[in-house]
């Protein structure tokens, strides 16, 4: 999951705010008007600013929820302590594979269960990861930084690599995002990370990541064919209703979902707080939306659509289309958030409450409504417990 796309939407998404303030809406003036069936409990909105580390936030927001569905209170986890251990071990696996992984900032959600596996977490107090002079994350200097030092290690101008060079290369780590704590105090209890986890009551193993693609058998588990997946995690794949129904069963039994997608699609309107994707063909709108549009030219319409300050009718998404989009690569994995709940339009369209990390400065205050055929073409995984998904479908998994 990538920041460059991110920040350039940030940008785009600034000036379309600033610039449609009075345009009229295509609802009698409402815009979006949205009825919350239910919102989860989550802890508060982060800010990853200037960072490629949306899986870690979204992936620890996902970790924070379940804490507080276990009754364990509100607690901030830290994300720059996956971040450090996660750009360490990614060092070591690009020298070993001769730089042949996407060596970077991005990252998966099953980052933040392996840090949790190997090494334990702190909370936010513990350990903030901003060791090199500002406020909020800005990792350009150091990941261009990080990079260069790796790539210079691969080129390996000696014949042979040195045992100094981790060490160095950890050093320098540790020196933009601060040395990791081995011990801490949390409410008066001293920890070191592992115990803090064991206290936390986290079990990694309840947590599983699915994905829908016909590209490989459903109802088995693929390697996840996106750049950041470093790891070479595998996901567990589901036909697209039942991965639909994987998500709207956990929020309905208390679960949160964390969700990767690409958001780079025109439909993503982040200060406008949706995400949909508007039907553009004329031919699959009803009635009294062809009459709308028919005069217009596809460009036209496509435009004007897009601009639209309310509901207008959306794509009807199917598995076939989505695979198209992948295996196009018009479908990357570009973002992670959270999604925390169900809500629907006045048009009875349904949505998903989705917690993101970029801050409270938006519409909603750091959410914002993705539509089921947004999430349904423009998902690449998902991460559950797999205590929330449908008996029937664990079974099927063999899980």
């Amino acid at each position: 999951m990538k920041f460059s796309k991110i920040a350039i939407l940030l940008i785009i998404g600034f000036f379309i705010s600033n610039n449609t303030q009075a345009q009229k809406t295509n609802d009698g003036g409402q815009g979006y008007v949205f009825k919350e069936d239910f919102r989860l409990p989550v802890t508060s909105v982060k800010n990853q600013y200037r960072s490629g580390t949306c899986w870690s936030f979204s992936g620890l927001s996902f970790l924070e929820a379940e804490l507080l569905r276990m009754k364990k209170g509100d607690i901030d986890l830290s994300e720059m302590f996956v971040v450090n251990h996660c750009y360490k071990d990614k060092a070591v696996l690009d020298v070993r594979m001769q730089g042949h992984i996407n060596f970077g900032g991005g990252g998966a959600f099953h980052d933040d269960t392996y840090v949790l596996k190997n090494y334990g977490l702190v909370p936010e107090e513990a350990y903030k990861g901003l060791n090199y002079g500002t406020e909020k994350h800005v990792h350009g200097e150091m990941d261009e930084v990080l990079k260069n030092f790796v790539a210079s290690i691969i080129k390996n101008k000696n014949k042979k690599i040195t045992t100094a060079w981790l060490p160095a290369y950890n050093a320098v780590v540790d020196s933009y995002l601060g040395k990791l704590p081995e011990k801490f105090n949390y409410k008066g209890v001293e920890y070191t990370p592992k115990s803090f986890a064991k206290w936390l009551g986290l079990n990694f193993d309840d947590y599983i990541e699915m994905s829908s693609f016909s590209h490989h058998p459903f109802y088995s588990q693929f390697i996840l064919e996106v750049a950041d997946n470093w790891l070479s995690d595998k996901v567990y794949n589901l036909p697209l209703n039942e991965f639909e129904e994987v998500i709207d069963n956990s929020l309905k039994k208390g679960y949160t979902v964390a969700w990767g997608a690409d958001v780079s699609h025109k439909g993503f309107r982040y200060s406008k707080g949706v995400a949909v994707i508007p039907e553009t063909d004329i031919e699959n709108l009803n009635g009294l939306e062809q009459a709308k549009w028919e005069k217009m030219t596809k460009r036209e319409r496509e435009k004007q659509i897009y601009n639209e300050e309310g509901p207008t009718q959306e794509k009807v998404i199917s598995q076939e289309m989505r695979q198209a989009k992948f295996d196009s690569q018009e479908t990357t994995d570009d973002h992670g958030m959270h999604i925390v709940g169900i809500a629907h339009d006045q048009k009875g369209t349904k949505y998903y409450i989705v917690k993101n990390s970029w801050g409270v400065n938006s519409k909603y205050k750091g959410y914002f409504y993705a539509s089921v055929a947004f999430v349904k073409l423009q998902t690449t995984d998902i991460m559950v417990n797999k205590n929330a998904v449908p008996k029937e479908i664990l079974k099927k998994l063999s899980l």
